[in-house]
């Protein structure tokens, strides 16, 4: 009996998730209610409010789960076969692909993203953490295998992060998309330049 509760609470909670990323893109994060996302699913806002205790809950919830799509992609390119520089690559213009996709060309997620970064939640923080180590697991992959030549690994993780913010970033990619600046591919060969083995003076 309690497995099917506890299975019916998962559902119920996916819906409401569900129901309020559909509405934060049709009208946006601000003008969507606890009494809008309730109506949608034909139960109370009192129902609501049992499985999430805000608004604010609910959005979070939202903004793990499309974060959490990302975070799956770059771990399934970061545990793939192929030279760690091709993965590092493949890695990085996905995630500027899939926060572009997701964020950039629609406003409304857009205001979401926003509200996010300025409410610093610790979505974002965990989220930003779990990228810059996923960029690390590759680097150190690298390094095993002689292809990158590193002598901290933390900070080149934390180097080759902030190198693509721009591209990461989905505020950023919005404001520096007519701006002049390197290209993606340009910013990651710079990228894996500064990983790469430096010939020795002898």
């Amino acid at each position: 009996m309690t497995l099917i509760s506890e299975h019916s609470e998962t559902d119920t909670r996916e819906r409401i998730l569900v129901v309020a990323e559909r509405l934060f893109r049709q009208i946006g994060y601000q003008k969507t209610t606890v009494a809008d996302i309730a109506k949608e699913l034909r139960m109370s806002p009192a129902n609501v409010y049992r499985f999430f205790d805000s608004k604010k809950s609910i959005h979070e919830g939202v903004a793990r789960g499309l974060m959490g799509e990302v975070e799956i992609e770059a771990q399934r390119i970061a545990r793939s076969e192929g030279p760690a520089a091709t993965r590092l690559r493949q890695m990085m213009t996905t995630i500027n692909r899939m926060n572009t996709e997701r964020y950039v060309g629609d406003s409304k997620m857009h205001e979401m993203v926003e509200i996010a970064m300025q409410e610093d939640w610790e979505v974002c923080v965990a989220h930003i953490e779990l990228i810059g180590n996923t960029i690390g697991e590759v680097i150190a992959q690298g390094m095993a295998s002689g292809e990158f030549e590193v002598d901290d690994l933390e900070v080149a993780a934390l180097c080759a992060c902030t190198a693509m913010m721009r591209f990461f970033h989905p505020q950023m990619i919005a404001q520096c998309a007519t701006k002049p600046g390197p290209t993606i591919d340009q910013m990651i060969d710079f990228v894996i330049a500064g990983l790469s083995p430096r010939a020795r003076a002898h």
